[in-house]
């Protein structure tokens, strides 16, 4: 009986196995991205720098509890790897930068133009990618006491990028406990950028989680007084501001609200990662604390040596004369106590100065936190200024000087005799809040938190000879990166190299076809830092037309260049998102950037190994 009751429903089992089969193979062939086709005699290490096609909206789902990650302008090799925690895992993150269309190309154009970054490699990560663990070891085995405060992490912007700011938003939603994460308050400043309009409130609202609020200023602010505007509306215990392009990493709010926790007049700052704006690299910053020049400008600088200490020390935290101000964490009544931001300023400029010099001469202290990281992208210029054209930073840093430095104001007019009489709105509330709040004197900071700096010379900021000398020979002993090898780089199926047009130490010459010949002038060497050397002196530097030679700064982006083989390769730069070629194969022909997925031999090159002398 059990054997015909079996067989009875056979044809019935057989069928739903049949059906789930073909099911299974149609949904393989839906979701597996199709190839990208490989150009004639190409071969494969061209394929390699290919990006497959866009597949659907690129909608993630899943990342932080819901769809809220979109990867904008497609994915890279047909959809991102996915980590445990949700975030983007980019198999090649050098290929992101590729440009297959000349809509990609406006992107990046438009990008730099607006934002002073590659956005196009911005919106190809999406908003949650994952990143390198850049604290200290002992980091790990810290423990954070159970009853940390709370914190409103208010991010200010103007006009910022979609993918920036919402990749910023998104990374502290998903690296911050959700118990000390008060509340994430977005300050926008008036923007006018289309996006951040009526899109962003609906994406707000329906895609983010409601602790997440947006506020708008009625008029174009500054970051100063917006961020003032910010913290009003916050109710957290700790405010933490962060700049609107930034990526924080694992375990970054823990240490710095310890410190605060046990003492509520410290200021604490991260270390500040570096965000490549050409390429969105991310990479460890130094251990270096904050100071100033004589002229007001801030500078990053190593601790004194009497800081540095091994073990356990290497992570404590370090006394900071000064912050950068974009990054850090203060106790909310502290900074309302303390006198918040001074309104009198304008825009941005000089405010990360003055709040510093506050901060420790009305009773509070100021501390780089090792074991606190948070990336930020570091741009070459600021894409946007004052409304009506007003320098700011030196109105700003002249009420800094003449309400906080006392006699000691007179090196910055001795630095900068430029600003004398200069107008600088009116401080008398500054001034009166000074004197309210009992606080120290300049000479007092300048002896007691910042000995290290001295005086300038009376002949101006000139350096003695012995400190050029010094100087020089510091450069001289800099390290040089590794050479890899020496080669001609010749175009394939011709006997033509590239060549410089001019001398080899003339900066900015144009580079040609010519025909091959063992002369300086056709020597590159390749180093560790992915970079190009002709005759080991200058750098091959990538643009949107053409490639020159430039100083090597060993940063990476527009001299960073990769090649998947020696033998007839495309070379690829990383900042340009385009590879060598040129437009006609004959000698005296300009060498040109060029879209690296086209199956032209004008496009690979052979990397023709030369003996050393």
């Amino acid at each position: 009986r059990e054997r015909g009751h079996t067989m009875r429903y056979r044809p019935f089992l057989l069928g739903i196995g049949a059906t789930l089969l073909v099911w299974c193979l149609v949904m393989l062939l839906y979701l597996r991205p199709p190839e990208a086709p490989r150009p004639a005699g190409s071969g494969g290490p061209f394929h390699r720098w290919k990006l497959r096609p866009r597949r659907g909206n690129g909608s993630l789902t899943g990342m932080l509890g819901g769809p809220r990650n979109r990867i904008l302008g497609g994915s890279v090799d047909g959809g991102p790897e996915k980590a445990a925690d949700g975030s983007v895992v980019v198999a090649d993150a050098s290929r992101l930068g590729v440009i297959r269309s000349p809509k990609d190309q406006q992107v990046k154009v438009a990008g730099y133009h607006q934002h002073a970054f590659n956005l196009l490699i911005s919106n190809r990560l999406g908003f949650y990618r994952s990143l390198p663990d850049t604290r200290n070891p002992l980091c790990r085995s810290e423990e954070h006491g159970a009853e940390l405060p709370t914190a409103s992490v208010v991010v200010c912007f103007y006009n910022e990028a979609w993918s920036t700011l919402l990749r910023t938003v998104h990374t502290v939603l998903g690296r911050t406990p959700r118990h000390l994460l008060h509340e994430v308050i977005l300050v926008d400043d008036n923007s006018t950028q289309v996006d951040l309009g009526p899109q962003l409130a609906e994406y707000v609202s329906s895609q983010l989680p409601s602790h997440v609020r947006l506020i708008r200023t009625r008029d174009r602010e500054g970051l100063i007084r917006a961020r003032m505007f910010g913290a009003r509306n916050a109710s957290g215990e700790v405010l933490v501001f962060l700049d609107s392009h930034c990526e924080v990493n694992v375990g970054w709010l823990e240490p710095l609200l310890e410190r605060i926790r046990a003492n509520r007049a410290t200021v604490t700052c991260p270390i500040i990662d570096i965000i490549n704006a050409d390429t969105f690299e991310y990479t460890a910053s130094p251990i270096v604390r904050g100071g100033f020049n004589w002229g007001l400008h801030f500078k990053w600088e190593s601790p004194p040596a009497g800081l540095a200490r091994k073990g356990r020390g290497a992570i404590a935290p370090i006394p900071s004369p000064t912050m950068a101000g974009g990054l850090f964490a203060m106790d909310r009544k502290f900074f309302h106590r303390l006198g918040e931001y001074d309104d009198g300023m304008d825009i941005w400029g000089g405010e990360n100065l003055e709040i510093s010099f506050r901060i420790w001469m009305c009773g509070g202290q100021l501390e780089i936190i090792p074991c606190s990281r948070v990336g930020h992208v570091f741009r070459r210029r600021r894409p946007y200024g004052s409304p009506n054209g007003e320098d700011t930073l030196t109105k700003n840093s002249l009420r800094v000087a003449h309400v906080w430095m006392d006699d000691y104001k007179k090196y910055y007019f001795q630095t900068r005799s430029d600003v004398v009489g200069k107008p600088y709105g009116d401080i008398t509330s500054r001034v009166a809040l000074r004197k309210r709040l009992g606080c120290r004197s300049f000479d007092w900071y300048m002896k007691t938190v910042y000995p290290e700096l001295q005086p300038p010379s009376k002949d101006g900021p000139k350096r003695s000879k012995k400190q050029r000398n010094k100087a020089l020979h510091r450069n001289l002993k800099r390290k040089m990166p590794a050479i890899l090898g020496r080669f001609q780089l010749q175009l394939f199926g011709s006997q033509l190299c590239i060549e410089s047009e001019d001398d080899v130490t003339t900066k900015g010459s144009a580079l040609l076809l010519g025909e091959c010949a063992t002369v300086k002038r056709q020597l590159w060497y390749e180093t560790e830092k992915h970079d190009l050397r002709l005759a080991n002196l200058l750098c091959l530097d990538g643009g949107d037309q053409f490639p020159t030679l430039a100083k090597c700064h060993e940063m990476g982006g527009s001299q960073d260049w990769r090649h998947s083989s020696n033998k007839a390769a495309p070379l690829y730069n990383l900042a340009a998102g385009l590879c060598l070629g040129s437009k006609r194969v004959a000698a005296g022909e300009p060498v040109t950037m060029e879209m690296c997925d086209d199956a032209s031999a004008s496009r690979h090159w052979t990397f023709k190994k030369v003996a050393a002398p």
